[in-house]
């Protein structure tokens, strides 16, 4: 256990290097098309290939969150989006992670499948396929989305470039 510190943590014996192993961002949205139906992917891969999903994944080093949200929706329904604000926050601690959801539209309904998807496709609520959705947090943010009436929780903010963090 480092000094200061409140947990056992990998110290090189050397030079005294702590590893800190910290929780995975994953980003992603809820998006809505034109006519008001909800966008999800079939998942191409694994984990729970098959299974359909919003468009998510682990955020990138040197972006911001809503860019990331941006990008996985391009990466899985070659979809551009347009951020509506942040629709929800969850924390994972089983499995070390931290979800940013957000709302977004699209800014054409022109989308297909990504290289991580098998199929993209547009559904009505009462059409959602409820029992082949690939994870607990696909539920989650399409019931907060119902709930909030669309209505995103924050506008994303991002701090300047310039910003000088202590």
């Amino acid at each position: 256990m480092p000094p200061g510190d409140d947990r056992e943590r990998l110290v090189c014996p050397d030079c005294g290097y702590i590893a800190y192993d910290n929780p995975r961002i994953v980003v992603g949205s809820v998006v809505i098309g034109s006519d008001g139906r909800l966008l999800l992917c079939r998942r191409a891969i694994e984990p729970r290939q098959g299974f359909w999903t919003i468009p998510a994944g682990f955020m990138e080093l040197n972006e911001t969150a809503a860019a990331g949200a941006a990008r996985e929706a391009w990466e899985e329904a070659r979809a551009n989006i347009a951020i509506d604000g942040l629709l929800a926050v969850y924390d994972i601690p089983r499995i070390s992670q931290v979800q940013l959801i957000f709302r977004a539209t699209l800014t054409s309904d022109t989308v297909s499948a990504g290289p991580e998807s098998a199929a993209v496709a547009f559904y009505n609520w009462d059409d959602v396929p409820w029992d082949d959705l690939a994870f607990p947090s696909v539920h989650w943010a399409l019931g907060h989305y119902r709930q909030s009436a669309g209505r995103p929780l924050a506008a994303p903010f991002t701090a300047p470039a310039d910003t000088q963090v202590p």
